[in-house]
């Protein structure tokens, strides 16, 4: 049975050792959005969150990869930079206070179905008004499992996400499509969103 972790951390070293770290398409996209406080949620190997921080952004950054968080803080403290990453089981993590900007980029297809839910509600709850959420999973019509134990991953709808964010002012809402191993897709859903400030009665 896969272990998403030991998957994602063994590529990861490879990536640490050919010093890939371009951001991909879902954090270019992203990137625009992030200002002041910033949690990164399942972060990897943290080309996003060191960017951020570059700009000027208070990140915290987690993921359960040894790699990617040893990565992040050497990288962080050689340049300055007021991001942290911490090592945790994002099944088991408290996030603490509210931020002007979450991400959650390729992470909640990775528990079941109302693990996923309760995750993306809790992402929801921590933005502050007027930050942004920004939010993106796998949907249904993906054949690529391999990265998956077995009963413990979510495919979206395809229009799932967007969905769930009724009553946030939409500010990207995309799905992408890329060719995998063996002749497999991944197909995505983008979400990035600015939750509405409540009006004063």
């Amino acid at each position: 049975m896969p272990d998403p972790v030991a998957f994602f951390d063994c590529q990861f070293r490879r990536q640490v050792e050919s010093e890939e770290f371009i951001l991909n398409p879902f954090e270019q996209a992203a990137l625009p959005y992030l200002k002041g406080r910033v949690l990164d949620l399942g972060c990897g190997l943290g080309n996003l969150a060191l960017e951020a921080g570059r700009r000027g952004c208070d990140v915290i950054a987690v993921d359960a990869s040894p790699t990617a968080v040893a990565r992040i803080n050497r990288d962080a403290a050689a340049g300055k930079l007021k991001v942290q990453a911490v090592a945790c089981d994002i099944a088991n993590f408290e996030i603490q206070g509210c931020y002007d900007s979450v991400v959650s980029i390729g992470l909640l297809m990775f528990f079941p179905r109302d693990k996923a839910l309760s995750l993306l509600e809790r992402v929801q709850s921590c933005v502050n008004p007027e930050g942004c959420a920004v939010v993106n999973v796998l949907t249904e019509g993906t054949t690529y499992l391999d990265m998956f134990s077995e009963d413990h991953y979510t495919l979206f709808g395809r229009d799932e996400l967007a969905l769930r964010f009724s009553g946030w002012d939409v500010c990207l809402s995309r799905h992408d499509e890329f060719d995998a191993t063996g002749g497999t897709r991944k197909t995505f859903s983008t979400v990035i969103a600015r939750r509405i400030a409540a009006r004063p009665q």
